[in-house]
């Protein structure tokens, strides 16, 4: 058994950038990220079979409603952080948003008109997305230095990409049998599966990883502070505006292709959209795991912050000009894998590096502004102008996609410029 493990070992060092210290809590993590994204993964389809029921203008007004909840949620947060202990701060998170998904399983089976509930489970599922990985992402900055964030946060990241095949696979194939209502309350038992998980990393940071020191606040103290302070940390700070920035414009271009696959899936019924949805969340993770668990941390440690950053809203600038020109299905389904695999494999774990350059407080109080309000607020903004377009000027997919190429390539400007910022803080 002994020599089976030391065999491990060594192969993790091998094919990656694991030291031997780092094994358990580099795998904790991974497989905690893997039920996080898993359970998402089973609600994604879910929560988008709905959208088709609705028209574009319906959908703008719930991402409006989402981004102004959105603010008085990330508000109270900011309460909640400085007035909780840090120990239990996390696995009350998760077992919040378990227990919501429970309410929600039973609230679709007491009511017969059910449109009041679909909206709001569609509005709730869209601030999780949002959330679940930003309180995740800070966990992790707090939990590694910065010299193991750049080797390891792309190898848990994979967890995400792994957990990502895993969850829509189960709506692809058994939505049909079960109903989209038993998938909620699939995803609400998995939720609660990550509390012990967490409080095994905390005990981890400090028996295996020796980053007791990384913040110095012991895991029992609150974090403290005023319970706004991220919303002045963010508006005071040029870094964690860049960031912001960066996300914005990113939320901007995921808004246009997203707009278009609603409307392309509106002649299926709803468990049908639910089985395809699933199948392309299956196939866009089948080409994330390998980037993300193989090339991401070797590609930021080569060729540097900036030009990680920036790789992925090049790709988006090409993309997008060739739907400009050849506005077919075809196009738009492989933009869609490009982007959503390159954010989950290559610019999302290289963007949750920047936070490690922030202290605890930024971190947990600042991070959610950003992850939740500034991407809430993007899709708010885009949603409406999606709808001018289409709607109001009546423009095409060429007109949309030269607009998108120019977003796409002032993100990838931005890119550049946060990843020196990053450098020059080393």
């Amino acid at each position: 058994m002994a020599e089976q493990q030391n065999i491990f070992k060594r192969a993790i060092k091998a094919l990656t950038t694991v030291e031997e210290n780092e094994i358990k809590a580099t795998v904790s993590a991974f497989l905690f990220v893997f039920i996080l994204m898993a359970a998402y993964y089973i609600l994604r389809p879910v929560r988008d079979a709905m959208a088709s029921d609705w028209t574009d203008s319906e959908v703008s007004w719930l991402w409006t409603l989402n981004f102004f909840i959105g603010i008085a949620i990330v508000a109270l947060y900011g309460y909640i952080v400085s007035n909780v202990k840090f120990k239990n701060l996390v696995p009350g998170i998760y077992g919040l948003f378990a227990t919501s998904f429970l309410c929600f399983y039973f609230g679709a089976n007491l009511f017969t008109d059910r449109t009041l509930i679909d909206k709001s489970f569609y509005v709730w599922v869209s601030f999780f997305a949002m959330f679940h990985l930003s309180v995740f992402w800070s966990y992790m900055s707090d939990l590694f230095n910065k010299e193991q964030a750049k080797r390891l946060f792309a190898i848990i990241a994979a967890g995400a990409s792994a957990g990502a095949l895993v969850g829509p696979a189960i709506p692809a194939f058994f939505a049909d049998n079960i109903g989209n209502d038993a998938l909620t309350l699939v995803s609400a038992a998995m939720l609660f599966c990550t509390i012990p998980i967490i409080f095994y990393l905390a005990r981890l940071k400090v028996s295996e990883l020796k980053n007791e020191d990384v913040n110095a606040d012991p895991e029992s103290l609150k974090i403290g502070g005023n319970p706004i302070a991220g919303f002045k940390l963010f508006f005071q700070n040029p870094y964690l505006l860049g960031i912001g920035f960066f996300i914005l414009l990113y939320t901007m271009i995921s808004s246009f292709i997203y707009f278009e696959q609603k409307n392309l899936l509106d002649v299926y019924g709803r468990e049908t959209r639910t089985q395809i949805l699933g199948s392309i969340d299956l196939l866009v993770n089948l080409l994330t795991f390998g980037i993300a668990f193989f090339a991401t941390g070797r590609l930021v440690k080569r060729l540097g912050m900036s030009f990680t950053l920036a790789s992925m809203p090049v790709l988006v600038v090409v993309g997008m000009l060739i739907l400009a020109f050849a506005p077919i299905i075809t196009v738009l389904l492989a933009l869609q894998v490009v982007r959503r695999a390159g954010n989950y494999a290559i610019t999302r774990p290289s963007r949750e590096m920047l936070f490690t350059e922030v202290d605890k407080e930024t971190r947990f109080k600042a991070k959610p502004v950003i992850d939740v309000v500034v991407y809430r607020g993007g899709d708010t903004v885009t949603a409406w102008f999606f709808t001018g377009l289409t709607e109001g000027l009546g423009l095409g997919f060429t007109a949309v996609g030269i607009i998108g190429a120019a977003i796409a390539a002032l993100w990838a400007g931005v890119g550049i410029f946060l990843g020196k910022l990053y450098n020059g803080k080393k």
